[in-house]
């Protein structure tokens, strides 16, 4: 065990976290002096713990008499069920000159909107949406970059109750209709291109492509962001029936916003799982619970404070950039980017922070990773005073990069490991800033939050790795899946492995101290980059290729990041050469994303499957690793193993 970081007690006395648990001591006269007390109490006393969230964030609603009704099992409970609030309305709090939006583009156009302006766009398209007969339930589409017109959208659909969705535009046509066509959106917000790693790149044509099959959608409004970025002229939207951003908003004037109160459960958000089979699943968000968990993740857990600059460096497609809106809900100042973060060089997002004052800094792993490997040094070369916390998530982050950030980005700084996901639109493994920072592990378990982790006997254990699981009930649990009535595809999704208990689908460790490891997924799901890949997407545009009769997609963890590997059977006769290696790859940079696209394509003979004809992606994914085969009797043909074991053992 070694400790990279310890608060001061100067920083422990004046962090959120130590007001909470004076609030928590006053409130119910008990003694939580460590994490480790309030967070037992926590989860003893889950009703009382939500209620004192409630009041300490302060959050603006009728709270109701009822904080949980625990229902039959954990897959039933629902928190404050007759509670009544709106999200945009707990966001939108001040209204004042200082800033609230920042945004910056890798071509160096920088916009800013304070409270009062951000305010005033967001009262006059939610009066534009109203005026398109948006109701409350509806769903809004998005094809956006992480800009300022996103955030305005978000909060302009939450202040009617409408439901938002949103995808990064450097999806693939089917990528989106795989999403947008399962939830029917009556409205899609589409920007007309982005630019990343210098190169513009214009979308018009794919989403004219995209609407023309989306039956529900009634209005298409175009974002002029690749104008806006590259400082080009402006132009009227060439998709039929689109409008454009300003045009739509056109004859309204800013008022108050009438924010519509909704149960606690109303939903907020859909967001979509990378499953290993079929489409992506429609994960549904409420919106009590994501403000609550936020609220309590962000105040608590990363000590945002009024005025803070918080900044994460994710795109419209991940969870972390709904994560980043709420901190406007803390009185933050959120700072987006968009584009590369390597363009022109490795210091653009470190220019970034010095510039705004970050205190708040988010990333992904393999960001860091690759800042090591460059050699760069910010800490040497960026004033960073005002950074407090710096955030990591999206695959385990190594034990060499907690030393490079402490030696080379800030010594003084709460180093954040943090895990969960997209099915939580948050976290279960997090940052405690009033303790220390140990090398190579997560500091804790979220407050509220009954994680542990089992074998698969169903039993507690420590030091030892397993499962993930979360075994009561928490505010940010989906309100359920689209088109799932009977909660059956949610209930296979995370209750089926352990019975009433959700199974998070990580392999994991919790240490003696306290502290938590995250190996990976525990089941086929890629990870490259720390961005959550569903294989059934690659299978889609590779089988479209008329050489390639059948194909097997696995991860293969090296230098701490995870490879996507190919692996195609093609038509009789054929071999699989160069040419029709790079047509695979560009089939799917252009029909799913660049993410999507594999470090290598192998020609094998079979691919092994289950006795009931499905793909044993995870069987392959242990062999290259040179891992025993847990259930070989399942397999109908194990001899296909046999390629793959000889070219990777």
């Amino acid at each position: 065990m070694t400790v990279l970081w310890q608060p001061s007690p100067e920083q422990v006395r004046h962090a959120n976290l130590t007001a909470f648990r004076r609030f928590v001591t006053h409130r119910h006269g008990i003694d939580v002096e460590s994490y480790a007390d309030l967070h037992a109490w926590s989860i003893a006393h889950i009703p009382e713990f939500w209620d004192a969230v409630w009041d300490f964030c302060e959050v603006i609603g009728d709270k109701g008499d009822i904080i949980l009704d625990p229902g039959k099992h954990m897959l039933e409970a629902r928190f404050f069920p007759d509670a009544r609030l709106n999200f945009a309305g707990n966001l939108l709090r001040r209204r004042d000159n200082g800033d609230a939006v920042v945004f910056r583009s890798e071509t160096g156009y920088t916009r800013r909107l304070s409270w009062r302006e951000l305010y005033g766009q967001v009262s006059r398209l939610s009066q534009a949406l109203r005026d398109t007969g948006l109701q409350a339930g509806d769903r809004i589409a998005a094809c956006l970059p992480n800009c300022p017109e996103a955030v305005t959208g978000v909060l302009a659909a939450a202040s009617l109750g409408g439901v938002w969705s949103s995808c990064s535009p450097d999806f693939g046509e089917q990528g989106m209709l795989d999403r947008f066509q399962q939830i029917e959106p009556r409205l899609l917000i589409a920007c007309d291109g982005y630019v990343y790693n210098g190169k513009p790149v214009d979308i018009r044509a794919r989403i004219s492509a995209v609407a023309a099959q989306i039956p529900s959608l009634q209005k298409i409004v175009i974002v002029p962001h690749l104008v806006q970025v590259t400082g080009g002229q402006p132009y009227a939207a060439v998709i039929t029936g689109a409008v454009v951003w300003d045009e739509f908003m056109q004859g309204y004037e800013e008022a108050d916003i009438e924010f519509a109160q909704l149960l606690f459960s109303h939903p907020l958000y859909i967001l979509f799982s990378s499953g290993t089979t079929g489409l992506p699943k429609c994960i549904i968000h409420g919106a009590g619970g994501t403000l609550l968990q936020h609220l309590k993740e962000h105040r608590l857990h990363c000590d945002i404070r009024p005025d803070d600059k918080v900044f994460y460096f994710t795109t419209c497609g991940w969870m972390m950039w709904n994560w980043l809106v709420t901190a406007l809900g803390s009185d933050a100042a959120i700072l987006l980017y968009d584009g590369s973060p390597f363009h022109p060089d490795g210091n653009v997002l470190f220019d970034y922070a010095e510039q705004e004052g970050m205190t708040f800094f988010g990333a992904s792993a393999k960001y860091l990773q690759a800042l090591e490997k460059n050699n760069l040094d910010p800490g040497g070369t960026h004033d960073l005073a005002a950074l407090r916390t710096l955030a990591s998530t999206g695959s385990p982050l190594l034990p060499a990069v907690f030393d490079y950030v402490y030696s080379h980005i800030k010594k003084d700084l709460c180093l954040s490991s943090i895990s969960g996901g997209t099915d939580i639109i948050s976290c279960f493994v997090l940052g405690n800033p009033t303790g220390p920072v140990i090398r190579g592990e997560i500091q804790a378990k979220g407050l509220g939050m009954a994680v542990d982790v089992w074998d698969e006997a169903g039993r507690s254990v420590v030091d030892a790795k397993g499962e993930l699981v979360c075994t009561k009930p928490f505010p940010s649990m989906p309100t359920g899946f689209w088109n799932d009535s009977n909660n059956e595809r949610y209930r296979a999704a995370y209750f089926d492995h352990f019975p009433g208990i959700w199974a998070h689908g990580d392999f994991a460790a919790q240490t003696a101290d306290g502290g938590f490891i995250i190996y990976g997924r525990s089941d086929a799901v890629l990870n490259p980059g720390g961005v959550r890949i569903g294989t059934a997407e690659i299978y889609r545009q590779v089988e479209g290729l008329d050489e390639v009769l059948e194909s097997v997609a696995v991860g293969r963890e090296k230098d701490g990041n995870v490879q996507i590997l190919l692996f195609v059977i093609l038509r009789e006769g054929l071999t699989l050469d160069d040419e029709l290696a790079a047509r695979i790859k560009q089939r799917i940079r252009e029909g799913a994303s660049p993410r999507h696209v594999p470090a290598a394509v192998y020609q094998v003979p079979d691919i092994p499957r289950t006795r009931s004809g499905k793909i044993s992606e995870i069987a392959v994914r242990d062999v290259i690793h040179g891992r025993a085969i847990k259930n070989v009797e399942a397999l109908a043909n194990p001899a296909a193993l046999d390629w793959f074991s000889d070219h990777f053992a």
